[in-house]
């Protein structure tokens, strides 16, 4: 894993976190492409140790938040759905993007998913021009040919691979 700064880090969502975390924008042409924080951390209360919602930090400043999930089975009607671990959202602040923030969260998450003992990690996100395919295939996913509602699915190896250069 590249991306190294001592300013650099992931806390929690917590009362000294939280507001934070809202006042996080993504560019005005991206708000179509992933959900704003409220929602995330709406959805990380209802799904409880399903979901792991942190706040990126560079110094004091918050520049991003990032949300992973573990052990969610996509398709639980399919015979031999396996478990899955991955990138649930990220949202990079608008005017703090291109900075490597995403490379470091994107790392953070795939370092937690290693400490729970996996090996594969997923994304999903909105497929098109302005989609975020391309900066995830930089960093090593590579797409599943499934899709998860109507987002496109990309995955992965931690087996031996570490995310690439961005």
């Amino acid at each position: 894993m590249s991306t190294s700064s001592p300013t650099l880090r992931l806390e929690k969502v917590t009362p000294a976190t939280i507001d934070a975390a809202l006042e996080l924008k993504v560019r005005p042409d991206q708000e179509q492409l992933v959900s704003p924080v409220a929602k995330s951390l709406a959805e990380a209360y209802a799904h409880g140790d399903t979901a792991w919602p942190r706040v990126l930090f560079d110094g004091d400043r918050a520049v991003g938040f990032v949300m992973a999930f573990f052990d969610i089975a996509f398709r639980p009607d399919r015979p031999g759905d396996r478990l899955r671990s991955g990138l649930w959202r990220l949202n990079i602040a608008a005017d703090e993007q291109g900075r490597g923030y995403g490379r470091f969260a994107v790392e953070q998450v795939c370092a937690e998913i290693r400490r729970r003992g996996g090996d594969r990690v997923t994304v999903t996100y909105v497929p098109g021009d302005h989609g975020p395919a391309a900066f995830y295939r930089r960093l090593g996913f590579r797409p599943t040919g499934e899709l998860s509602g109507d987002q496109e699915v990309a995955e992965l190896d931690l087996s031996g691979a570490e995310p690439s250069g961005a």
